[in-house]
């Protein structure tokens, strides 16, 4: 099998959906400040289950339980870092085993997923942490996801600059692939920018010479947003993520999802015709979602 960066040059690759979501469908509680990563000790099997339904639609690279999983949030719970260190490795095994013979993304979310309280949408704690405490928040898991095997890190829903200051400088730290994408909100004049405000194309200009980023793009936003993060992202150079959610809306407040779904596979072709190689769905996206997505890459 080629490497990842390998066939992100050699054409489209699809990438799966919402590992949460289709663990809620099937029955499992993942309200907890934990998310998804509780199955990671409670229900592993619910986990491989899960990414074998992505890879049964068609999904390439199963995305790691670990969006969540950190010592710190995990410490929380009442769970030792050492446990909480092989958790996080079993996310990487997990992945392996529901996928098969595609790719395995260990997932990096932002600070803001630690705390369980929306903040990634806001990115309002970069007034309070510097880069410097950044990196050293996000150093554990990468490493753990690195030395457990994930072909790539996926560095995903990052709101602001300094946390991508702060990915970047680690990934070259460790010399570990990585893919980052922003949450991205588009503004009066149709600009992508971050949920810190700061325009998209700038901080994606901040992977140049950066060898271990082999894609950036954007997730966890809405579909129609996705055109004009795409644009921003395909001026760095690198192969452009694309991995909206389903159009509906996170209330961090009520905690539920508001607003009707609408992503569309017919928006599929204009992604990759704009730079999109990694092509998927974040929050809310199903198997059926991404059989569809995938049956609409060109």
């Amino acid at each position: 099998m080629p490497s990842f960066a390998d066939a992100l040059a050699a054409g489209p690759v699809v990438l799966d959906g919402g590992l949460s979501t289709e663990l809620e469908a099937r029955g499992h509680d993942v309200s907890s400040a934990l998310w998804s990563a509780r199955l990671l000790r409670d229900d592993p099997a619910a986990i491989v289950a899960a990414h074998a339904a992505f890879a049964a639609a068609g999904a390439q690279v199963a995305t790691t339980a670990s969006y969540q999983a950190t010592v710190e949030g995990f410490q929380a719970a009442g769970i030792s870092p050492r446990q909480a260190a092989r958790l996080i490795e079993r996310s990487v095994i997990l992945a392996r085993e529901g996928q098969g013979n595609g790719w395995v993304a260990g997932s990096v979310g932002p600070y803001g997923a630690m705390l369980a309280d929306g903040s990634e949408y806001t990115g309002a704690y970069v007034e309070e942490l510097d880069v410097r405490a950044l990196r050293v928040f996000h150093r554990p898991r990468m490493e753990i996801l690195a030395g457990a095997g994930a072909d790539v890190l996926a560095c995903e829903t990052v709101p602001a600059a300094a946390e991508v200051e702060a990915l970047l400088a680690e990934a070259q730290a460790l010399g570990v692939p990585i893919w980052l994408s922003l949450t991205t909100v588009v503004d009066e004049d149709g600009v992508a920018r971050t949920r810190r405000g700061e325009p998209a194309a700038d901080v994606y200009a901040m992977v140049a010479g950066v060898d271990e980023v082999v894609a950036v793009g954007v997730n966890c936003t809405a579909p129609s947003a996705v055109v004009s993060a795409v644009a921003a992202a395909a001026g760095s150079g690198k192969p452009v993520v694309a991995y909206p959610n389903s159009g509906e809306s996170w209330d961090a407040v009520g905690r539920r999802w508001t607003g009707s779904p609408g992503i569309s596979p017919d928006d599929v072709p204009g992604w990759v015709d704009d730079g999109a190689r990694l092509i998927g769905g974040c929050c809310r996206v199903r198997p059926a979602d991404i059989a569809a997505i995938a049956a609409a890459i060109p």
